[in-house]
């Protein structure tokens, strides 16, 4: 399976319709590709709080409507990162699209950890309470969104819905690009299974983004690794070793906290 993660630099000037155009024709350009992959809300800068409520859009708003074009004419699975969606009654949530090689919607995401401590996401956005997992032909694959790598539990959810390869969108800040390598790795190790975490490059509101867009295999080792600038990581990998990797080393079987509820 050949994955390609877009490493999308977000730049303030940069108008939004002209970076929905220009990363359209990113992702086209990779028909070679099973799965395309783009960074957290890359249409307005994932630390652009003020910017939110403005460039807002509904579900099938204008991100969605070029992105399902996108992935049908270049013939791929496309997470198309994620959107601030605003929904039917007024509320703003953090929401991943991810498109089938036809054009259609095949899953949509709402973030459920928000980040900021108790001020920009996390008080502007509304939060998510359901893990989505959703099977491609070679895989099945479990969402996820920037600060959730930090829950290892949500991760614990997707594996135990049946996920394999973990797809982690993000806008991660420079300053603690040392968590974003170690947690990829770490979710990877523990839940024995295929990480694919795809950043931002760029500054977003003052916050210098961290890049280095990631591919970890289940036994934690990195297959490939972006820089700090925008570019396309590409990496073929075989689905097929998450369930041998399960059964070399079948630690899952042996968990026992979180299965199920108490005796009393």
């Amino acid at each position: 399976m050949r994955a390609s993660l877009i490493q999308i630099a977000v730049d303030e000037d940069e108008p939004v319709d002209a970076r929905r155009r220009r990363v359209a024709a990113l992702v086209r350009e990779q028909s070679g590709s099973d799965l395309v992959v783009l960074p957290e809300l890359w249409t307005t800068g994932a630390f652009a709080f003020e910017r939110f409520a403005d460039h807002a859009e509904p579900l099938q708003g204008p991100t969605y409507e070029v992105m399902a074009k996108a992935a049908s004419e270049a013939g791929v699975w496309l997470h198309a990162g994620s959107i601030p969606e605003r929904d039917p009654q007024g509320t703003l949530y953090n929401t991943s699209l991810v498109f089938s090689p036809d054009g259609d919607l095949a899953a949509a995401y709402r973030k459920i950890h928000r980040f900021g401590f108790d001020k920009g996401e996390a008080v502007l956005m509304g939060a998510g309470d359901t893990p989505v997992t959703f099977a491609l032909p070679d895989t099945t694959l479990g969402l996820a969104t920037c600060y959730d790598l930090r829950f290892p539990e949500l991760f614990r959810a997707l594996v135990d819905a049946g996920a394999q390869t973990l797809v982690v969108p993000a806008g991660w800040p420079e300053r603690r690009r040392a968590h974003w390598t170690l947690l990829a790795r770490a979710r990877a190790v523990e839940d024995q299974a295929f990480v694919l975490a795809c950043g931002t490059a760029g500054t977003h509101a003052g916050v210098p983004q961290a890049g280095h867009s990631i591919v970890v295999d289940p036994w934690g080792e990195v297959l490939a690794e972006a820089g700090h600038d925008e570019e396309v990581l590409t990496v073929d990998f075989d689905p097929g070793r998450v369930a041998t990797t399960r059964e070399q080393f079948p630690a899952l079987k042996d968990r026992v906290l979180g299965l199920a509820p108490p005796r009393r």
